[in-house]
């Protein structure tokens, strides 16, 4: 791969695809492709975003179209595609809907950028994420899910507000399934340096965990008939940031374990190292003995859905 990024391609022209497309546009990263079986609304979402680009002062180029030979030679490539969660509905009842959507369309960015870093946004993530790694073969540092940059970004909104803090305050790891297994890592947590439980009492902690766990579907249950958009693509522009800047900066995204964490063959999310060859490193965190346990639980659920595969 050459070392600057020219094209990111973006599989779905819904909300969380479009503002992808609009953040990466505004700040002149790549052009950018976006495709979706609706041509209709991703060439006029492109085609919006084009007319908003003197505005924003770059000149970067954004098409729409069906065509998948569109988004040969990309070097990352954002999957979206799929259907959102509705009222009621949890990550894993999408599983049978959204497979055969992610599985056509990693058989088709294989064969025309066989040599781009694909990034999973569909749910349910880790087990899509699985299933673009196998379905294209590519190897394993290029193939992720936006798992807990998501996550540990909702968890730091609601422990700064309720530590009455900056966000930048607020450190953690949020580990796990990207679901209701997911594991926020207190024993990593600080705030202004300091164990979380040093500044909070138990049950705002508790309850801090409970709203991460749920905030996608308490999202959900205000909006009716969609589901979060502008922090799901903020997540996923802050890894194509640490790719295009090379920067290895360590997010947690679902990875492909090889032993690591005492698993094999799963996509989970753990903190990685991030950088223009997509996972330079995978980091093992030590966990005390409730977190290793949560963890595990978390990996059953998710082989649990990759069985229905």
């Amino acid at each position: 791969m050459a070392n600057t990024i020219k094209k990111i391609s973006i599989i779905g022209a819904g909300n969380v695809g479009a503002t992808l497309a609009l953040r990466i546009a505004e700040t002149a990263i790549a052009d950018v492709v976006l495709l979706d079986i609706a041509e209709g609304i991703c060439v006029g979402k492109a085609t919006d975003l084009t007319d908003a680009a003197p505005l924003s002062g770059n000149n970067c180029k954004i098409f729409g179209t069906k065509d998948y030979t569109a988004a040969a030679d990309s070097d990352i490539v954002v999957i979206t595609a799929g259907l959102p969660r509705t009222p009621g509905m949890n990550r894993e009842e999408l599983f049978l809907k959204n497979s055969a959507i992610v599985r056509d369309a990693a058989e088709k960015i294989k064969a025309v950028s066989p040599e781009a870093i694909i990034i999973v946004v569909t749910n349910p993530l880790d087990a899509m994420t699985w299933l673009v790694l196998k379905a294209t073969g590519f190897p394993k540092n290029r193939v992720m899910g936006m798992a807990g940059v998501l996550d540990a970004s909702r968890f730091i909104a609601l422990a700064a507000e309720a530590a009455g803090v900056r966000y930048r305050d607020v450190e953690t790891f949020v580990i796990g399934s990207h679901g209701d297994t997911m594991v926020p890592v207190l024993s990593h947590t600080k705030i202004k340096g300091r164990p979380i439980e040093a500044v909070l009492a138990p049950q705002k902690i508790e309850e801090i965990v409970s709203r991460t766990k749920n905030r996608g579907a308490e999202i959900v249950g205000f909006l009716k008939t969609g589901s979060a958009y502008y922090a799901p693509s903020a997540s996923v522009f802050s890894m194509i940031k640490a790719i295009t800047g090379n920067t290895n900066e360590v997010l947690c995204v679902s990875c492909f374990l090889e032993g690591e964490y005492g698993l094999n063959d799963i996509c989970i999310g753990v903190p990685a190292k991030i950088g223009r060859t997509g996972i330079s490193k995978i980091v093992e965190l030590s966990l005390n003995d409730e977190e290793k346990q949560a963890f595990e639980r978390s990996a059953k659920q998710i082989r649990e859905t990759i069985g229905k595969i």
